[in-house]
């Protein structure tokens, strides 16, 4: 019983909004989103992150998150979430002042876009840029602000105790034993034409607007002991997400660098 409330503590009041998808949805992202390259794009993502690929260049916002500099420690950490209460749409929701995920998407790729910026700032604005779209693409990211995108939310999943937003983040993913690079292969073969045309044709903020579509349909079904039903029934969903994400990032990066 002991453990049990001490567990309960550790679940409910620890972080902020936790990273979307962890390690593995974020490097599936961007890993599939490097195979979707143009040329013209493929070259600038080398050039501005030299010997490091995108797909380790995706987790990197996170992992700066201990770095003792004031950006990281203040600036940085309302950039991964955007909050929008229920019944509300992200138009007519109250702003963070000091920001969200699709207004920092916007900071981070004019960052990208100016002859002035240096190159250790291009290669964070690219950080950034690759981390947010795999942000955007997790529904709890666009999260309900009295729960802080479902991390208050207890849930127990497959006999564990977690949140819903962890949940999300990392269990429904690592709940199938890949590897970031076998999730990459197994997607990228489904992955038709007609999907990549379709998909791009969308911009950012209508990212926000399936997210928060996603996520009612997430908060009204995630109640109770959760385990096989609710593997079955969410799994799909996380592939789309992936899907989606990682060919959307390679669209907004064909954009942005693409030759005049």
């Amino acid at each position: 019983m002991r453990l049990f409330f001490a567990l309960t503590l550790i679940v409910a009041f620890t972080g902020t909004h936790a990273s979307a998808y962890g390690p593995t949805g974020h490097r599936v992202i961007a890993e599939l989103a490097y195979g979707y390259l143009t040329p013209d794009a493929r070259a600038a993502v080398d050039s501005i992150l030299g010997d490091e690929f995108l797909a380790e260049a995706a987790t990197m916002p996170d992992e700066m998150r201990s770095n003792p500099d004031e950006f990281w420690q203040m600036e940085a950490n309302p950039y991964h979430y955007i909050n929008v209460p229920a019944g509300q749409t992200y138009e007519d929701s109250e702003k963070n002042p000091a920001g969200d995920a699709l207004t920092a998407l916007e900071k981070f790729t004019a960052v990208l876009t100016d002859t002035a910026s240096t190159a250790d700032e291009k290669r964070r604005a690219l950080w950034f840029v690759v981390h947010l779209v795999g942000d955007l693409h997790q529904p709890l990211h666009v999260g309900h602000p009295e729960d802080r995108g479902g991390n208050w939310i207890e849930v127990v999943f497959m006999e564990e105790l977690t949140n819903l937003h962890r949940l999300w983040d990392e269990h429904l993913i690592q709940h199938r034993r890949l590897s970031f690079t076998e999730w990459t292969r197994f997607l990228e073969r489904k992955i038709k034409p007609a999907d990549i045309e379709e998909w791009q044709k969308a911009k950012p903020i209508d990212w926000v607007h399936e997210d928060l579509v996603l996520r009612d349909d997430i908060y009204a079904n995630s109640v109770g002991i959760l385990s096989w039903d609710y593997v079955y029934k969410y799994t799909p969903l996380i592939k789309s997400q992936l899907s989606k994400g990682g060919v959307r990032l390679a669209g907004y990066l064909n954009e942005l660098f693409k030759s005049e």
